[in-house]
């Protein structure tokens, strides 16, 4: 029954699922189209049977999605924020997002295997206790609680009351010690795994289904997303795409001040990540199959995967020499 309703949303995708999948930018526009539909169907299915929603709501989107960056498979990463605060309105909002986590399954969009979904009690509550809860992250020293701010700032609303996500980040930047959620930051993403080896060859999967590709996801994009989500947190931005953030940080932050290039190599990664990945299943899209790489694009491949380390570095150092002299330092990297 779940799926039928659904299944118009599934057919959507599918239908223009084959045009958008070689264009990084059709295919977010895609997937936010999809997500759009199976809101609408999901609102009105628990409109159905518990009446219209009690409180205004904000829909939102974290992870790759978050960010603009899915692939042809994406799994679900999101929560709900609302104004009103009781226990109705809470078993409102969690039946809502069980059907909404229901819904974009049968889209075509896994569960996520951590629980960051609207369905999740952790993961859906009102402004008064989402604002408690950050705070709580904040003040913790675990590397869970670090995640899950992390896994915030690259929250986007999709659906209702947008200004809530922003007012929550805002929350989270004037309630920080700057200096301490750089410091959790970048000891939650200082273990990179490398994609080069010393002889500057690419690091290929060893074993295993994916023997002899390489895992795009961790050894290629991170680098850039982590670096890119650092320097946001420095500039206390509310911006989630990569991509934008690029835009709105400034030259002086990037290695050489040569912002354009790295900019142009990670967008250049996702569009081979579309090209030459499996995208068999959600797992194979992280793949890039190298095999399938020409001559010039292995090297191509090698120089952006060398550059984002180099751009991971070369932030941490400078976030870790800012942290030292205070938060007034204004040095560029280079």
């Amino acid at each position: 029954m779940v799926k039928n309703l659904y299944s118009e949303a599934a057919e959507f995708r599918n239908i223009h699922l084959k045009k958008a999948s070689h264009d990084h930018f059709m295919l977010n526009q895609l997937h936010d189209e999809v997500v759009k539909q199976v809101l609408n169907i999901s609102i009105k299915q628990v409109s159905i049977r518990f009446g219209h929603p009690p409180s205004p709501f904000c829909f939102f989107v974290m992870g790759s999605v978050g960010r603009l960056e899915q692939s042809v498979w994406s799994d679900q990463d999101h929560g709900i924020i609302y104004h009103e605060q009781n226990d109705d309105v809470k078993s409102y909002f969690l039946a809502l997002g069980k059907e909404i986590s229901k819904g974009l399954f049968h889209a075509g969009y896994p569960y996520c295997d951590g629980g960051v979904m609207a369905s999740n009690p952790f993961w859906c509550k009102s402004m008064t206790e989402w604002q408690l809860q950050i705070t709580n992250w904040l003040n913790e020293s675990s590397w869970e609680s670090t995640r899950y701010l992390l896994i915030f700032l690259d929250g986007r609303s999709v659906y209702g009351e947008s200004e809530y996500v922003e007012k929550l980040k805002k929350h989270l930047y004037q309630t920080a010690n700057k200096q301490q959620l750089l410091t959790k930051s970048l000891s939650n993403t200082l273990y990179l795994k490398k994609g080069l080896n010393v002889l500057g060859k690419l690091l290929t999967e060893t074993h295993g289904t994916h023997s002899g590709s390489l895992n795009i996801k961790e050894l290629g994009l991170f680098p850039y997303v982590n670096a890119l989500r650092l320097l946001s947190i420095k500039e206390r931005m509310l911006e989630t795409s990569t991509l934008l953030r690029f835009e709105k940080i400034p030259d002086n932050r990037f290695p050489g001040g040569d912002k354009e290039l790295f900019q142009q190599q990670f967008l250049k990664l996702l569009n081979y990540r579309l090209l030459f990945a499996d995208h068999t299943d959600y797992d194979s899209g992280h793949y890039l199959i190298v095999n399938l790489l020409t001559k010039e694009q292995t090297k191509d491949v090698k120089e952006i995967v060398k550059n984002g380390s180099a751009l991971f570095q070369s932030v941490r150092r400078f976030l870790e020499k800012d942290n030292f002299n205070g938060d007034d330092c204004d040095d560029a990297i280079f």
